[in-house]
This record gives structure tokens, C-alpha cells and sequence, in this order.
């Protein structure tokens, strides 16, 4: 349910680096396929995607599979958790019923529901529609894995977050947020009188004749259902099993890419709500400072060399999606997958790249320059949105590392330009008077970075400790059913590995508390009366996650 981060992949904006012909005499399909089956092919959980472009469909295919335990190949007619694409159609509704005089984006959410706690601040329609409310989002609270097992009414969920402190004053930052969709939805049900599932229905899929899309049920009988995976340390696994209830109006629509083409062509010739509506859902909402948060309703605000785009990906138990969409072309790619885990988006950015004309290129567009060239950026910056990103030099290659994110390669395109290998981020270094600045470039984000002395947490001193004690944290530590942290120990080293993930070894700070190197997190181990450790606590990204030892 989570917006995919991973589809904001970003597109080079040097025109230079981009080829003329998008084939360049090369099958497009083949293209594609060459995308989807990186990942998604052979007997691995699967894909579906499909592309619209010139008003037909100009690819339609499927690869993978649809259910391991049984054997069955993924097919383009199979239905899909959506996750957060959801969204969309709860943005719609809203829009639809302002239409029918039914409430206002600008409606306080006390006027639908009035014993909400706002602490005194201005909450609207408008704030829970582009994430700006400041409410706390209840798939980030710890006790949430918990919580989604069971069945659940709207007013269940919204109990269970709305006494939680607001996160900031609405409409001073923007903090994804699956609370406000919740709210939406519950609202949605006070107005016009059906459920959620209902409106949903009667509104939008048997209008549109939606017929492979539905409010999402474990139990019900779907036809066509791929089953959803997570990845382990074997392979595969099932996904955890939750209640289709707690994602709600924020993630719980199943679908296929057929009903998702008919979900586009409503969106883009106006035939649920006017053009002066959708006008809304696609402007890029600001901050009360002004700035730009590149979200409208229920979508998000991008770009492809030029080319706007309206997007959105979608993150749910065993499954993961993308959709982008270029309204002044009216292409439109939609990708799904029956695994999480995985990143779609990067692959629908590149389809859709690749249908609009524009490609771009990765590692494969790399010049050779000196190492004494390299070596010439090497440093930390400090960017204008407070990011801290460390450009290395290792074995004749340079690197970048964002404070709390893996390291990657960059590569040269010219003595002062660096694209990563997805090919849609750039660097740009400039030297005045000896003082070096960055320009970073992330499709419709650019951020200017200038040096500093600033040093990321991941370079902390380690410290010596006892190597004896090492063995108190060697164990599994459970955060969730699917997940949990193994610690070992080697030539007296303690090492950290998560579910699905590589090994990294810690470091010690200080007796029981241990930092990654890697990326900007720390352990801290609890011990119970009797003083054997009995759990962890993972601090990384500003949430504290407890893990209970085996």
C-alpha cells in the first residue's frame, strides 16, 4: 500500500544522451520484454503489463508465474492486489461526489466526522487527498503488523491512529500518508450512504464495465487470482497473510491491466468526473511556503524529458505495481507483479520512456576518464533539501551514497557530468574559486548540493569491546511473521542479515549497541532481568522497529 518511492526512477534531462530512434532498429517488444523478464521471467513470481499508445493497445503480455505451488504461468487477464494505486479511485470518488454538491475539498474533516481530534488545526479534504495533513499514518506505527491480522471496520482504523500526536501543522510538509486515504474512504461511506466496496461498484467498476476488478477479499472466490510472494532466504514464500480490510480505501483494489486500461480511458476523456476536476487531481499541490510537492490527488507529478507525467505505484503484501501516465500523449503503461519486494516502476518508467520516444541511456553511455579526474569529486555534499549524498573513489571507479541508502555507481559522460545506471539520475560538478558544487537531477526534482565538512553517520569510530560478550547477540530476531534479523559472528566480527537481504557486518558504538556502515541505522540490544539479551530495537530512517529474539 505504500507509494512505490522506486518509481520516481529518475530521467536524464541531457538531451545528448538520448537517441533519436527509440528502436534504434530494434524490435520494440523485444525491448520490453527484455525489461520485464529481468526479473519477473522464468519460474519466478510474474508479471503483467500491457502499453497503450495512439489510442490501441501496443503491448500486452505476461511472464512469469501466476502460482508457484501449482504450476500455473502468469497470463495479461490475471487480477492483482493494486496496493496504493488505489488511491486514484478513492480521489475520483471524492471529486465525484463534490461534483454532486456533496461536500467540498476544502470541507474541514470535523464536518463528517466531528469528534475527530484535530488539536486545534484546520484539516481538510485537501490535506488527506495530497498527504499534507500532518496526521500520524498508521502503517508506520509499530503495533501495525499486529493490527492488519484482523478484520477491521473504517472506525476501527481510524481509532486505532487518531489519538496518535500529529507529525507537523497541516500543510507545512508533505509525509505520505495512508491515514488520510482511510479517512477519505470512511468519509466517503458517511456521504453518500454505501460502503466503500459499494460506491466503488455501483460508481465506478460496473459503469466502466470493470469487470476483473473488485474491492479485495481473501476469502471470495476470484477468477484468474495470482497468488502473491515474498522473497526469503529459500527463494519464495507465500505472502503474510492479512485482512483485506485494513488497507481499505488506501490499498485494497484487485485488478487486471485489461480493466486498468478501461480505469485510464475514463481518467483521460473525463467520463467520471469533468475536466475541471481531474484539473485538480493532476495540479501539483504546494505547501503553505509555496513550494511545489510534486503530488496532486491521488497521483503523482513527474516528467519524462518534457513530457508530463501523472503517476503512481502501489506496495502491498505480495504484491507490487506501477502505472504512468502521459496526458498530452496519451500513453499509458501499466505494470503488475504478484511479489514485493520487487521495483516495477523502474521498469514502467522505462517502457514508458521507450513508447514516448524517449529513451535513455545507463552505464552503457560511460567515457573513460582519468583516476586524478575522478578523484577531482570526491567529497560530502550537503543539498538544498537538507540531503547528505557522499561521492567516493574505489578501484578506479566513483560512487555515490545518499546517508542511509546503498552505495552506487556513477558513470562518466563527460569530465563534469556522472549518470547512474538506471540512466535517469545525473550529477553535474562544477569548481569556482576552489569551492566545488553538484548539481543533482532526478527528473522533475533538481537539487543543488555544495560541499561541506559534514561527515554521514555511517562513518562513526567504531570502538573495541569484549569480543566474549559477541555471542549474546548471536540469534534470530523477529520483527514480523515473514522477517526477522539473523546476528552471527565470524573471526570475531558481528554480522547483521535481514530477511531477503544480504549479509553486513555492525559495529560496535558502545556495549550493546551496534551501527551499520552501510547505511545509516543502529541496534540496540535489550536484556532482560537475569542479563541475557531477549531483544533488539532497529533505529534507521527516524522509526524505532523492536525485534524479539527467538
Amino acid at each position: 500500500m505504500k507509494n512505490n518511492k522506486k518509481l520516481v526512477v529518475l530521467l536524464l534531462v541531457v538531451g545528448a544522451l538520448f537517441s533519436s530512434n527509440p528502436a534504434s532498429g530494434q524490435n520494440l517488444d523485444a525491448q520490453f520484454e527484455s525489461l520485464l523478464t529481468k526479473d519477473y521471467g522464468g519460474n519466478n513470481p510474474g508479471v503483467t503489463a500491457l502499453v497503450y499508445k495512439d489510442g490501441k493497445v501496443t503491448y500486452r503480455k505476461a511472464f512469469g508465474m501466476a502460482n508457484l505451488e501449482l504450476d500455473v504461468a502468469m497470463k495479461p487477464e490475471n487480477v492483482i492486489e493494486i496496493g496504493s494505486i488505489t488511491k486514484q479511485f478513492t480521489a475520483v470518488a471524492i471529486l465525484m461526489l463534490e461534483e454532486q454538491g456533496k461536500l467540498s475539498i476544502d470541507d474541514q474533516i470535523t464536518k463528517f466526522i466531528p469528534d475527530y481530534p484535530v488539536h486545534g488545526k484546520t484539516i481538510t479534504l485537501h490535506h488527506l487527498l495530497n498527504h499534507t495533513s500532518g496526521i500520524k499514518s498508521y502503517t508506520g506505527m509499530p503495533t501495525f503488523i499486529e493490527f492488519a491480522r484482523a478484520e477491521h471496520t473504517p472506525e476501527e482504523i481510524v481509532d486505532f491512529f487518531k489519538n496518535e500526536p500529529m507529525d507537523f501543522d497541516p500543510g507545512e510538509e508533505y509525509l505520505y500518508n495512508n491515514s488520510g486515504y482511510i479517512l477519505l474512504g470512511h468519509i466517503i461511506e458517511k456521504v453518500s450512504g454505501k460502503s466503500y466496496a459499494d460506491f466503488l461498484q455501483d460508481h465506478i467498476f460496473t459503469p466502466l464495465k470493470m469487470t476483473n476488478s473488485y474491492y479485495g477479499s481473501k476469502t471470495k472466490l476470484i477468477k484468474n487470482r495470482a497468488e502473491g510472494y515474498s522473497p526469503n532466504a529459500d527463494g519464495w514464500q507465500k505472502a503474510l497473510p492479512m485482512s483485506m480490510t485494513w488497507p481499505y480505501a488506501a490499498g485494497a483494489i484487485m485488478s487486471n491491466v485489461d480493466d486498468m486500461l478501461l480505469w485510464h480511458k475514463a481518467v483521460h476523456n473525463n467520463t467520471l468526473i469533468s475536466a475541471d476536476s481531474k484539473a485538480k487531481a493532476f495540479a501539483n499541490s504546494n505547501l503553505n511556503n509555496g513550494k511545489p510537492i510534486n503530488y496532486g490527488y491521488g497521483w503523482a507529478i513527474n516528467e519524462i524529458k518534457g513530457s508530463p507525467m501523472i503517476e503512481h505505484g502501489g506496495g502491498i503484501f505480495g504484491y507490487t505495481t506501477a502505472g504512468l501516465y502521459a496526458p498530452e500523449e496519451n500513453v499509458y503503461v501499466i505494470v503488475l507483479t504478484n511479489r514485493d519486494g520487487s521495483h516495477p516502476g523502474e521498469v514502467a518508467l522505462s517502457m514508458t520512456a521507450l513508447a514516448l520516444g524517449k529513451p535513455y541511456s545507463g552505464a552503457e553511455a560511460a567515457i573513460s576518464l582519468p583516476d586524478a579526474q575522478l578523484k577531482k569529486w570526491v567529497g560530502n555534499y550537503i543539498f538544498d533539501d537538507e540531503v547528505l549524498r557522499s561521492v567516493t573513489f574505489e578501484d578506479g571507479k566513483l560512487f555515490s551514497q545518499r546517508e542511509g541508502n546503498d552505495k552506487l555507481e556513477i558513470f562518466p559522460i563527460s569530465e563534469r557530468k556522472f549518470i547512474f545506471d538506471n540512466g535517469t539520475t545525473s550529477y553535474e560538478f562544477t569548481e569556482k574559486e576552489g569551492k566545488r558544487t553538484v548539481r543533482f537531477s532526478d527528473r522533475i526534482n533538481r537539487n543543488k548540493g555544495v560541499e561541506t565538512d559534514q561527515k554521514p553517520a555511517t562513518e562513526k569510530e567504531e570502538i573495541e569491546i569484549d569480543t566474549k560478550i559477541l555471542a549474546d547477540y548471536v540469534g534470530e530476531f523477529v520483527i514480523a511473521p515473514t522477517f526477522s534479523i539473523v546476528m552471527t559472528t565470524k573471526d570475531e566480527k558481528l554480522y547483521l542479515q535481514a530477511t531477503g537481504q544480504q549479509q553486513f557486518q555492525v559495529y560496535a558504538e558502545a556495549e550493546d549497541t551496534f551501527f551499520l556502515k552501510v547505511v545509516a541505522a543502529k541496534l540496540v540490544f535489550e536484556r532482560d532481568e537475569n542479563g541475557m539479551v531477549n531483544s533488539v530495537v532497529l533505529h534507521q530512517g527516524g522509526q524505532e522497529i523492536k525485534g524479539i529474539k527467538k
